[in-house]
């Protein structure tokens, strides 16, 4: 009798033992970027946000008592590798959360993969075909690309502009946006009398440039793209001595690295970007205006560089993750899924997230400021 008590014992103490080991285990955070590569301008400063706010969050005390952990692979700008890194994510790491997808080829890569897991996805990624369909377990942070196509026509219009050359690249980023800005073009009055594509690659951009500069009766060009590819592209265009037909860009060169990279060519461009970009311009009661200055603070203070709209994309993967945790009471999966869909007026360097079943992005137009290029730097367009 006495040895069963002390196996009743010991059995108890090995459960209490096992729940409080389970309440302490760290919450893991899975990520793929690309920090090399193409897209490495894009997936370094994604990278740097995360480790520095996991730290911070886990220098404050953690998530509901538990430390965060933060699982990085680097895809090299290859969706192939990104479809990879996320099978180790999911069956040998066993994250709580995916953050990733640095670009919508690799974002699209990993998304058949979290459905069949059952794993909460936030991607960090623009192209609108990674939420449209409704995917259950995708959820993500950029405004989209059809997003950036209709600010941008927006624009446009007020200017009196109505024919436009299109140059995208053939990208996943890219082409979808070309797709979209021929699908709502017309909306805003807007005719693409040209529409010319290059690849992400490319060294060069002149004949694409030269042939919607001799395309009659355009009036300013539109470009899509992300990397280095945008950059390369203005220079040509400066090159050509185009400066007098008006340039836009997407949201995928929402960064100071664009404006290092083109150099004088870029005055006067003009583009959509999240407020991060120009958060010292904000008026004070701008709801945006104490998350951004903080985290532009932050990342020069720790990196001492200036930050870019793209980490500002990862922060509000993880604060969006961190609150859906909180909400879902723990790590389960479903209601981890099941809070980030009911998220409502969350305040990020994005814009003001309002998610629905039937909407896992959660941005309207007004997230979106449109800016242009004086002077070398970055104002807010009248």
């Amino acid at each position: 009798m006495f040895t069963n008590i002390l196996k009743k014992t010991a059995i108890a103490a090995s459960l209490i033992f096992a729940a409080g080991s389970a309440l302490a285990q760290n919450i893991k955070i899975g990520s793929v970027l690309s920090v090399s590569g193409p897209a490495a301008f894009l997936g370094d400063p994604e990278l740097k946000t995360l480790q520095m706010y996991v730290e911070k969050i886990n220098a404050e005390g953690g998530v509901m008592g538990r430390k965060l952990e933060l699982v990085h692979y680097d895809d090299g700008s290859d969706a192939a590798k990104a479809n990879g890194f996320t099978k180790r994510l999911i069956e040998s790491d066993k994250v709580d959360v995916l953050i990733g997808g640095t670009t919508t080829g690799a974002t699209m890569a990993m998304a058949p993969l979290v459905d069949k897991a059952g794993l909460p996805f936030i991607s960090l990624a623009g192209a609108v075909v990674i939420i449209d369909p409704v995917k259950k377990w995708v959820f993500k942070t950029p405004h989209t690309d059809r997003m950036a196509a209709e600010k941008v026509f927006e624009d446009m219009k007020k200017r009196g502009i109505s024919k436009v050359g299109l140059l995208s690249e053939t990208s996943g980023f890219g082409a979808s946006g070309r797709k979209e800005s021929q699908h709502v073009a017309s909306k805003y009055g807007i005719t693409l009398v040209a529409d010319e594509t290059y690849g992400p690659k490319d060294t060069d951009v002149t004949a694409q440039l030269t042939r919607i500069k001799n395309t009659a009766g355009v009036q300013a060009v539109f470009v899509f793209g992300l990397g280095q590819g945008p950059a390369v592209v203005t220079k040509n265009y400066g090159q050509l001595g185009m400066t007098a037909l008006p340039m836009y860009q997407s949201h995928g060169v929402a960064s100071d690295e664009y404006l290092k990279l083109s150099g004088k060519a870029a005055e006067g461009v003009r583009l959509p970007t999240p407020a991060l970009l120009i958060g010292q311009m904000l008026p004070a009661n701008d709801p945006q205006k104490a998350i951004v200055t903080g985290y532009d603070k932050a990342y020069k203070d720790r990196y001492k560089i200036d930050p870019s709209t793209f980490g500002g994309y990862a922060l509000d993967a993880l604060n969006l993750s961190v609150d859906a945790i909180k909400r879902a009471g723990g790590t389960d999966k479903e209601k981890v899924r099941n809070a980030l869909e009911q998220t409502k007026g969350f305040v990020a360097t994005t814009g003001v997230f309002n998610m629905s079943p039937t909407d896992h992005m959660g941005l309207d137009l007004s997230a979106f400021r449109m800016v242009e290029v004086k002077n070398g730097d970055w104002q807010l367009t009248k």
